[in-house]
């Protein structure tokens, strides 16, 4: 069984632009929001759900940047002082957990070559059984609902 680990995005890609003025986000297409639900705002950094009253920025991002046709880019979440997701092992947070989940994997060269929708509390049994395919070298989450980037997983020895 392939053991594996999730990881966010880098908090330093974002910090920057919390600091910019609602006329300078909007000219790269970022709208400022507050949280006013929870769950609802997930944050890619973090890999959590923000809080009711967090601030969070909502940007466009390239989460598969390759030069493949697979190249994609949507809509992301990022709260306001956010850190670096640190998961162990293996492990699934409820940011994961309580959705319904897109996993897109893909090979050596950036292609997708195979595709599940699965409940989010599946994904423990699901992610090993994809690494056994030697092909599939990394996977995308995805929110299946609103097709939103989650996070990247890659195996962890």
């Amino acid at each position: 069984m392939h053991s594996f680990r999730l990881s966010g995005l880098p908090a330093e890609t974002f910090s920057a632009l919390f600091e910019l003025d609602d006329a300078q986000l909007a000219e790269k297409s970022i709208e400022r929001v507050i949280a006013d639900a929870h769950p609802g705002y997930p944050c890619r950094v973090g890999l959590v759900d923000a809080e009711v009253g967090d601030e969070l920025l909502l940007l466009p991002f390239a989460h598969q940047s390759a030069d493949t046709p697979y190249r994609a880019s949507g809509p992301i979440f990022v709260r306001r002082d956010a850190r670096d997701a640190a998961l162990a092992r293996g492990e699934l947070p409820a940011y994961i957990t309580r959705r319904l989940v897109s996993v897109r994997a893909y090979d050596a060269t950036d292609r997708m070559i195979e595709a599940e929708v699965v409940e989010g509390g599946t994904l423990v049994e699901l992610i090993p059984r994809l690494f056994d395919n030697a092909a599939i070298v990394y996977l995308h989450l995805h929110a299946a609902k609103r097709g939103c980037y989650l996070c990247r997983v890659d195996r962890s020895p």
